[in-house]
């Protein structure tokens, strides 16, 4: 299924769904894998630590941040795809961020991670027929559909790698 498939766009998730091209979730998955293979580790390196402004994560806690969340975001699908029926709480990004370690380990290990998350993302949505795809998603104060949590996963990836091109690659100077 197509981004267009989605039949109701979430609130405040859909500034991420529409950053994603309109073609078949798992060719969209497929194209975020091959983006995160061309991140420019030596690039990420000569930039290390250092962070546009004060008060703003690092690349490597902002790598960190993309794999704890699609992590979330699994655990919140998978529920719904198998009827479940419990309704997952709200987390704080910005907790989890402060007591991660990210900082602490090579931007190598961490985008292989992300990329390790991803390829089990993909294969979990792989794995979903229409019926699921198309079951409704509450958690939180948000709803969506599996498809729609699918596409969301990606364009949160495609949202930071713009803001580190954006903002973090000028500091390679």
């Amino acid at each position: 299924m197509k981004r267009s498939d989605i039949k109701k766009l979430p609130e405040y998730f859909d500034r991420y769904i529409n950053l994603v091209d309109d073609i078949e979730l798992s060719e969209a998955f497929d194209k975020s894998l091959r983006q995160i293979d061309d991140l420019d580790i030596e690039k990420l390196n000569r930039i290390g630590l250092r962070t546009y402004e004060d008060g703003k994560w690092s690349i490597n806690k902002i790598i960190q941040h993309i794999t704890d969340w699609e992590r979330i975001f699994c655990y919140r699908t998978i529920l719904f795809a198998r009827s479940e029926g419990s309704i997952p709480e709200g987390h704080e990004e910005n907790v989890m961020a402060a007591n991660s370690n990210a900082d602490e380990l090579p931007i190598e290990q961490l985008v292989a991670e992300l990329r390790a998350v991803r390829v089990a993302t993909k294969a979990m949505f792989d794995s979903f027929n229409r019926q699921i795809l198309e079951t409704n998603c509450k958690f939180y104060n948000y709803e969506m559909s599996v498809l729609a949590m699918g596409f969301n996963t990606i364009g949160h990836q495609l949202h930071h790698f713009k803001v580190i091109e954006e903002r973090y690659f000028p500091l390679d100077k």
